[in-house]
């Protein structure tokens, strides 16, 4: 199983140091956009995103936890993100939107929050590269991982079936325990934020997480 530290819970004080610390583990990192209306809390735009670039190569997936993101997809794609996932609850016209991702040329994903059945994916699933699943209610770190997100992974994994996209992925409450269970129920990739920023050692963590 991948793992994408969440850069949530890094030390924005010196978040270059913080990200060169978890980069020898880390498959991609996770960068969570909040505007203050979808979510209570309000967090990074571009700017940030473009720092980020500069001192990493892994792929940057930006978790963007915004009302009508299609907004601001041609500025982060500008910025260096390489995964664009947008919230199905925020989209109107969620083809349209994974569309515009595409057509930018990043990988579309799309994220459900825990009240959100992912059959509602189903017409739309082949066109999407990546599908988060949400383990806690967005908006904050450091939440308690939902048991119920192992069911929606496991029947996202059925709806999957043989194919190899879309990746399920999975934010909220990550540990080596719950990490395990995620795994075992289908899950590609791992979002750690306090677990692994919070870690004495990162990379420690990372492999915890990833079961090695």
């Amino acid at each position: 199983m991948q793992v994408a530290p969440s850069i949530l819970s890094a030390d924005f004080a010196r978040l270059a140091a913080s990200v060169a610390r978890v980069t020898p583990g880390a498959d991609l990192l996770h960068v969570d956009v909040m505007d203050g209306r979808f979510v209570p809390n309000l967090t990074i735009g571009p700017m940030v995103v473009e720092a980020l670039r500069k001192v990493t190569e892994l792929p940057l997936d930006v978790h963007m936890m915004v009302a009508e993101p299609e907004r601001f997809l041609a500025d982060f794609r500008r910025a260096g993100a390489d995964l664009i996932t947008v919230h199905w609850e925020a989209c109107t016209h969620l083809e349209r939107v994974v569309s515009a991702i595409r057509d930018l040329g990043a990988l579309a994903g799309v994220a459900l929050n825990p009240a959100t059945p992912v059959e509602c994916l189903i017409d739309i699933l082949p066109e999407v590269d990546l599908v988060l699943v949400m383990s806690v209610n967005p908006g904050f770190a450091g939440q308690a991982f939902w048991p119920r997100a192992v069911e929606k992974i496991r029947r996202l994994a059925a709806m999957r079936g043989a194919r190899e996209r879309p990746l399920i992925a999975v934010d909220g409450g990550i540990n080596p325990e719950t990490a395990q269970a995620v795994r075992l129920a289908g899950a590609d990739i791992a979002v750690a934020g306090s677990a692994v920023f919070g870690a004495d050692d990162p990379l420690a963590a990372i492999a915890a997480i990833r079961g090695n």
